[in-house]
């Protein structure tokens, strides 16, 4: 289609000289010729055998050698065992300081640490926050995740920092690790937790190392993206100064690239955040632990307990370092009334009196022999939330006149929406899925990008995983035609009023650092075992970021538009029809896209309660310790997620190149 000219588009009649249905016309073409014959070649419905390659054995193989030689080999002895080694030192030595700070220090540290970022009230609040954590009864297990978390982040955020260096200064790097860090943050985390283990053994550095591989990508994309996007003319500036690639890089590059590095490690936190349930599987200990022993128990109380601190560790942490993005209050106060020496002492010198403060604090409280949290000072709050299960479980879940129950909509759901999907797409010739996922592809995007999404739902069929991958793409399809309803409806009225944005705020928040695992006790005692409670959960779990993507693109639209369209007279219906959602399409494009990745993300961990399909297989694979199970279904996973982004996500065309 890239080499049509003008005068063949002038010589086609009118209709078809839109790129959409010229490409509608080549497709129907095409299924007309190829249909019959990849019909009468591939008569049913699966993937053929000849066409599948069995990693099993290889795997296997693998398995087996890194368990016989780990104690032996050297690169066991004298590389990982010593990566192993400083991983276990460096978490144990944060986790001693935080246990000799004690829990008055270390709230005074965080405090300190906020009112410096961001001022009074957000000290107030982290304050309050670590308060709570002691209050809740989950004092230690909430310093050994923080321990964790820290070495976690700052390794993360060094490993991101250097591949972001790279890519950000290399054109052919950038090309070179982009599907790698595609890879690292689609792969579910317990197709990687099982190689993870299998070298570093369970305990805390597998936990440390997973969580790196999780929560690096972020900051080494949001770094080369700064670096990238620096101001051309004060590099021009520089270097006609006479400063080498070395001076450009520190003085100019890196100063210029702030707020996007601050973001990557706000993101690089929130990311590490959601790994510490997920990581207590494999010995993370600390909050993690404690949630997924309620899951095992079904004990919804204990798990709320357990997840609070992490929402509360979550919430803190996005809000200091996102506060970090700007001048800080004591920098703006001073800001016009001083010389930049004078800010820079004032700075100084209340820096020093937070240490003071921190330290005289820590001091007192370990003279005072209150080091560990008061246990007359908890609140126990898991008997009250199992009562309020038991009752909802009791009045909701079936019996309820006229309306039925959660039960009765968790099997009307699945018979009439996830079988019907999962029945259609098995029963589709394997040929033509790939021609449906082709042609969805090449519209709204480029023909590469129709390539990249057929080439990715094929190696799904040459993995042998066709359909469990078919299985889990029907609840995926389910999930998020859900998802996107409710969303875009509540992003749409959190957009018209402010009031309403404001009360919805804190619940998006606290929906979007819950951690997965958490979602699933209340939906199995809400909706029982099965494929619903898993795409419900996974609902509960992409609706924030579909709403909050929605309302602001559609806050962003031009004022003068939007006041051009109310000069005319348009009502508020046509206001938002006519104007708002065209001109808020790439926003609400990018709103389906995280939807379908969060989505997919959360559908798998359903494999816990009876997801079934790919997610049983990962989680089998990890629980049996089968490698080629687990590694094959994570990476028919990762394929079945690039499939889903490029068909949801159209490319930038360039006019030059055509369709």
């Amino acid at each position: 289609m890239a080499t049509i000219t003008a005068s063949a588009l002038r010589s086609t009649p009118g209709a078809l000289r839109h790129p959409a249905l010229r490409k509608l016309a080549v497709l129907a073409v095409l299924a007309a010729v190829l249909g019959p014959l990849a019909g009468a070649h591939w008569a049913g419905s699966t993937w053929p055998h000849e066409l599948t390659v069995d990693l099993t054995k290889p795997l296997t193989g693998a398995s087996t050698w890194i368990i016989d030689n780990r104690d032996s080999h050297p690169l066991f002895l004298y590389f990982f065992g010593y990566v192993s080694n400083a991983v276990v030192i460096s978490v144990r030595a944060v986790y001693l300081f935080l246990l000799a700070a004690g829990w008055a220090g270390v709230t005074a540290l965080g405090a300190a640490v906020a009112w410096r970022v961001a001022g009074v009230r957000l000290a107030l609040g982290t304050a309050a926050a670590f308060l709570a954590c002691g209050l809740l009864g989950m004092w230690v297990p909430t310093m050994q995740t923080l321990a964790l978390m820290v070495v976690a982040v700052l390794a993360s955020v060094a490993v991101g920092a250097l591949l972001g260096l790279a890519a950000g200064l290399s054109d052919r790097m950038d090309r070179a690790l982009r599907p790698v860090l595609d890879t690292m943050q689609v792969l579910p985390a317990f197709a990687y937790l099982l190689p993870v283990v299998l070298v570093f053994g369970i305990g805390v550095p597998a936990a440390v190392l997973a969580t790196v591989v999780y929560a690096a990508p972020p900051m080494a994309r949001l770094t080369a993206l700064g670096l990238r996007g620096a101001d051309a003319e004060v590099l021009e500036a520089v270097e006609s100064l006479g400063a080498t690639g070395r001076q450009r890089l520190l003085t100019a590059r890196i100063p210029l690239a702030r707020k996007e590095l601050l973001l990557g490690l706000n993101q690089t936190i929130m990311m590490a955040l959601s790994m510490a349930v997920i990581a207590s599987v494999i010995g993370a200990g600390g909050l993690g632990d404690r949630v997924y022993q309620a899951l095992a128990s079904v004990d919804v109380g204990a798990a709320l307990a357990a997840g609070i601190p992490i929402v509360l560790l979550a919430v803190v942490l996005d809000r200091v370092t996102g506060a970090a993005g700007g001048a800080s209050p004591a920098r703006a106060a001073s800001g016009a009334s001083g010389s930049r020496e004078r800010r820079g002492a004032r700075a100084r010198l209340g820096a020093l009196a937070a240490v003071a403060a921190v330290v005289a604090v820590a001091l007192v409280a370990r003279l005072a022999g209150r080091l560990d949290w008061p246990t007359g000072w908890t609140v126990a709050i898991a008997e009250p939330v199992n009562r309020a299960v038991d009752w909802m479980t009791a009045h909701l879940y079936s019996g309820v006149p006229y309306i039925g129950g959660t039960a009765d909509w968790a099997g009307h759901f699945t018979t009439w929406v996830l079988d019907p999907v999962r029945s259609g797409l098995q029963w589709l010739p394997w040929w033509s899925v790939l021609f449906v996922v082709a042609a969805l592809a090449w519209l709204i995007g480029t023909w590469r990008t129709a390539l990249t999404a057929v080439l990715a739902m094929a190696a799904i069929g040459v993995l042998g995983v066709w359909q469990p991958s078919l299985d889990t793409l029907s609840q995926v399809l389910a999930a998020v035609a859900v998802t996107l309803v409710v969303g875009f409806a509540t992003g749409i009225a959190a957009a018209r009023s402010d009031r309403f944005e404001k009360l919805l705020r804190p619940v998006l928040d606290v929906c979007q650092t819950m951690p997965q695992f958490v979602y699933l006790i209340p939906v199995v005692a809400l909706f029982g075992v099965g494929r619903a409670p898993a795409v419900a959960a996974a609902v509960v779990y992409a609706l924030p970021a579909v709403v909050r993507i929605t309302a602001q693109g559609l806050r962003q639209v031009d004022p003068a538009a939007m006041e051009s369209a109310r000069s005319l007279g348009a009502t508020g219906g046509q206001q938002l029809r006519q104007v708002q959602l065209p001109l808020a399409r790439p926003a609400l494009l990018l709103a389906v896209n995280q939807g379908v990745v969060l989505v997919l993300a959360v559908v798998i961990i359903g494999g816990l309660v009876g997801g079934g399909a790919l997610g049983y297989q990962v989680v089998f694979g990890l629980a049996q310790g089968d490698l080629a199970t687990g590694l094959v279904a994570g990476v028919a996973i990762v394929c079945l997620g690039l499939m889903l982004d490029r068909v949801t996500q159209p490319a930038r065309r360039d006019a030059r190149k055509g369709a």
